[in-house]
């Protein structure tokens, strides 16, 4: 009988604090899980251990069957290529079984989590300042952004069931880097329709240097606009709902029939404005910032010469004009890449790959839309 392992693989952060939160509900996730199936978990880069750490350890411990998931909350670039690569090529040298679950995704598990979230921050800011009505109110959803449609479609529509859900008198959807629109132009978009209240909710599991230009941006709007309130709500980080999702992901590995880990993914089907990324090869770009740590060159802000308080996202932008026509392998701490790949994108992710060191990553098509990255050109220094 086969022993099972199960293998949390998180995106890793130069911030230690997001990795010693992602570590708490690694800790926490075994109460929702079969008592003899050991858990494990890595990074895909910057933190230790990385992922195939945690397999050691798994195999280390007997176990013969490993169910992987990834610990994020939509599929984009890492879930649907970098974590896959690494876990087929360690199936592959170790001769054991390694199956791949789906991203946390859009789930009424995920939404009662965010929802209450919100809930806790209004309460608390209808406590300290007096109750102001939800049709008074707009709510502005920033999620991570990525190069991938399909994960910023899912980051909108866990805004409409959030907007809907609790009544709010409108709602905004804003990302904190790769896409449009970025963090500071939409909040200052909401600023200006009028609402007394306005309630800013990062739709991310942990804390972090995205978490930071969120609520940096948030302030900074909130000086220029101080007859609106402006409040901040917390992240999901470990909330019970969200652990109880983790569990559902890994055990529907062993039901009768896996649900599909791909649905939308423009590496399979053609998606509006990606039709060129249709079948493109599946390899990982991350093997050369895995376990680089949280006091790696350009971790912190206070390393950059283009911020004070938090990271506005600048030095990415700079540091591509000083690189025009070439593949930028070194990281800042901004870290929103924007990786392309030649994917064969199947449902259980397993199949050959080939690896180049020249990769090559597609221009993301609205690289220069002005509220996107670009927004953080005409920023003053913070």
């Amino acid at each position: 009988m086969s022993k099972i392992g199960v293998m949390i693989c998180g995106h890793g952060s130069r911030s230690q604090a997001a990795v010693d939160q992602f570590s708490v509900l690694a800790e926490k996730l075994p109460a929702y899980l079969p008592p003899d199936w050991a858990v494990e978990y890595g990074y895909l880069e910057f933190a230790n251990p990385v992922i195939r750490d945690g397999l050691d350890r798994l195999r280390a411990q007997g176990c013969d069957k490993i169910l992987a998931v990834p610990g994020m909350l939509f599929a984009a670039m890492h879930s649907k290529n970098d974590i896959p690569t690494v876990l087929n090529t360690y199936a592959a040298k170790h001769g054991i079984d390694v199956s791949y679950g789906r991203e946390l995704g859009v789930d009424p598990k995920m939404i009662a989590a965010a929802g209450g979230r919100v809930q806790e921050a209004i309460a608390a800011a209808n406590a300290a300042h007096g109750e102001v009505a939800m049709h008074e109110t707009c709510l502005v959803v920033i999620g991570r952004g990525a190069s991938d449609p399909d994960a910023n479609g899912n980051v909108a529509k866990i805004a409409r069931m959030l907007h809907e859900g609790l009544g709010f008198g409108w709602c905004e959807v804003g990302y904190s880097g790769v896409t449009f629109p970025l963090v500071e132009p939409c909040l200052q978009h909401a600023s200006k329709l009028g609402y007394k209240r306005i309630v800013v909710f990062p739709y991310f599991l942990f804390s972090g240097i995205l978490i930071d230009r969120i609520y940096g941006f948030t302030d900074q709007v909130a000086a220029e606009n101080t007859d609106i309130q402006f409040v901040k709500a917390g992240y999901l980080n470990d909330h019970e709902q969200v652990l109880a999702t983790f569990a559902e992901r890994v055990t529907e590995q062993v039901g009768e029939i896996p649900p599909p880990n791909c649905a939308m993914c423009k590496y399979r089907t053609q998606v509006l404005g990606f039709e060129a990324e249709v079948g493109a090869v599946q390899e990982s770009h991350h093997h050369h910032v895995e376990g680089q740590g949280a006091s790696a060159p350009g971790s912190n802000v206070e390393d950059c010469t283009l911020c004070d308080s938090f990271c506005t996202g600048l030095c990415r932008l700079e540091k591509q004009a000083l690189e025009q026509g070439h593949h930028d392998h070194s990281h800042d701490h901004d870290h929103d890449h924007h990786h392309h790949h030649h994917h064969h994108h199947g449902h259980d992710h397993g199949h050959g790959h080939t690896h180049s060191h020249e990769h090559v990553h597609a221009q993301y098509p609205h690289a220069d839309h002005p509220h996107g990255p670009e927004s953080a050109r005409k920023l003053p220094k913070t």
